[in-house]
């Protein structure tokens, strides 16, 4: 993910996710928190659940993304 971008805010209808962070750290916003995460950490995130990868660094940050059904078509902007 490139320095200083973020996803929109969306949840999945259906779709578990865990995101593990391969390089640097990212952050993860909640609808009422925001998550630190560091490398070698992850975080679940449940269906329905709102939610926003972000890099607020100046460096490229690599994660890993596994969706439980696929989370293609799944996805609602907030």
């Amino acid at each position: 993910m490139p320095p200083h971008t973020e996803e929109d805010m969306h949840f999945h209808h259906k779709s578990k996710q865990f995101f593990y962070i391969l390089s640097r750290e990212a952050k993860m916003k909640f609808k009422d928190e925001t998550v630190k995460l560091k490398e070698g950490t992850g975080v679940e995130v449940s269906p329905m659940e709102v939610h926003q990868m972000r890099n607020t660094s100046d460096k490229e940050i690599e994660f890993i993304v596994v969706s439980m059904p696929k989370s293609h078509g799944d996805r609602e902007l907030i």
